[in-house]
């Protein structure tokens, strides 16, 4: 049985990923930005919390995990490298360290650029990737404590997963995004026309994310980067885009 992935936004931009498997009655959260959005979900939903999957330690990624361990005794999952910055972890995991809900294996993926220990979480045999600040929809993450050859290795590692894989980000920057992508890639026709629905989305409302590493191979330049030194170039121009 699929598992059901839940987007709740939250703060100003954030998307809080609440995952849900029917057959075993766990549901985790990933980065839960706040314990509100988390538990007026389960509480619609009648669900309860197992677990807390955290990809790195920002404050908008980690803000609910107190309130949440406190009430539900759920376990925080935590990147191991960034142990000093989220007190309220339970366990610590690495690259290739499997954590699961019900019989859904995800597999841990060293993420680095962003911060120093970032993490996401690849459930393969679902086809489900969660990224945090890594890769968003046509970007990538600031890179606050690594360089643009970790992010390149990123990049990399993301694009060898199949077209059909899921990728659910944390924030809602896809028009930003995109709109630096086409200073870019004028001539991309997949990103013209991906440009226009995102516009049309967001101009009713509506989420752009999840993505697919399909759609983003097409349309992403970061992914789409030549090495390591092309991929800082371009995060050099988007950190200094105002368009």
């Amino acid at each position: 049985m699929a598992l059901d992935v839940v987007r709740l936004p939250a703060l100003t931009d954030n998307y809080v990923w609440l995952v849900h498997d029917d057959a075993s009655g766990e549901t985790i959260v990933v980065d839960p930005a706040t314990a509100e959005v988390v538990d007026d979900a389960l509480a619609a939903r009648g669900w309860r919390l197992s677990a807390i999957w955290n990809t790195h330690w920002h404050p908008d990624h980690t803000g609910g995990n107190k309130a949440l361990k406190a009430s539900w005794g759920a376990t925080v999952i935590a990147p191991a490298a960034e142990q000093a910055r989220i007190p309220t972890a339970d366990r610590l995991v690495a690259e290739g360290d499997v954590v699961a809900i019900g019989a859904h294996r995800a597999v841990v993926m060293e993420t680095a650029a962003h911060t120093a220990g970032h993490i996401s979480y690849h459930f393969g045999d679902e086809a489900l990737l969660f990224v945090g600040d890594t890769l968003f929809a046509m970007g990538c993450g600031r890179l606050f404590e690594g360089d643009a050859a970790q992010m390149f290795a990123n990049m990399q590692r993301y694009a060898a997963l199949p077209d059909e894989t899921a990728v659910y980000c944390a924030h809602e920057y896809t028009e930003s995004n995109g709109r630096y992508a086409l200073t870019v890639e004028p001539d991309n026709a997949a990103l013209g026309a991906r440009m226009a629905a995102v516009r049309a989305a967001r101009a009713a409302g509506e989420a752009t994310v999840p993505t697919s590493i399909g759609l983003e191979r097409a349309t992403n330049p970061f992914l789409r980067a030549r090495d390591a030194a092309h991929l800082a170039e371009l995060r050099a121009g988007k950190d200094g885009f105002r368009g």
